[in-house]
């Protein structure tokens, strides 16, 4: 892509990249029978988890992005995987709570082992996942993750 990536616009660039992350993710966590978004919502799960967290598909799809019907298909899907269980919260009759089953941590486990190898070489022309031009990459990219987007305001912007 180089010298068509020094005219193209930074949106373009990112959504490239997302795309990029996402076939490469789902390619290597096929053959574990996941796909990109599953192991989102897996490893987000999992990560939660071991942090004490028992989170509602609400919760889960605030912590990952994805649209929270997006987030109950998913979690549908699992559990008739037998990867996750859905059960009522108890303070919130409508809210359903997520958690992996033993079959679901372990199949997730691996799908990291599996992630993480790939981020080492995604990560590589930048000097690896420890290198200071990584750690600067992924301060930018929560910056741009923390700004506000409305399309409404673009829409009023252009309108006067």
């Amino acid at each position: 892509m180089g010298s068509a990536a020094e005219s193209a616009t930074a949106g373009f660039l990112v959504w490239r990249l997302s795309m990029k992350w996402r076939v490469a993710v789902d390619r290597a966590v096929g053959p574990l029978g996941l796909t990109h978004a599953q192991y989102a919502l897996m490893a987000s799960l999992y990560g939660m988890s071991r942090s004490g967290l028992r989170p509602s598909q609400r919760g889960l799809a605030d912590h990952t992005g994805l649209e929270p019907l997006y987030v109950s298909k998913l979690a549908r899907a699992l559990e008739a995987a037998g990867l996750v269980t859905r059960t009522r919260d108890p303070n919130d009759p409508r809210a359903m709570q997520l958690s992996l089953t033993g079959q679901g941590r372990d199949v997730t486990h691996r799908a990291i082992t599996v992630v993480q190898s790939l981020l080492d070489q995604w990560l590589e022309p930048l000097g690896g996942q420890d290198s200071p031009r990584t750690g600067q990459f992924i301060r930018e990219l929560a910056t741009l993750l923390d700004a506000p987007l409305d399309p409404h305001i673009a829409t009023n912007k252009e309108q006067t």
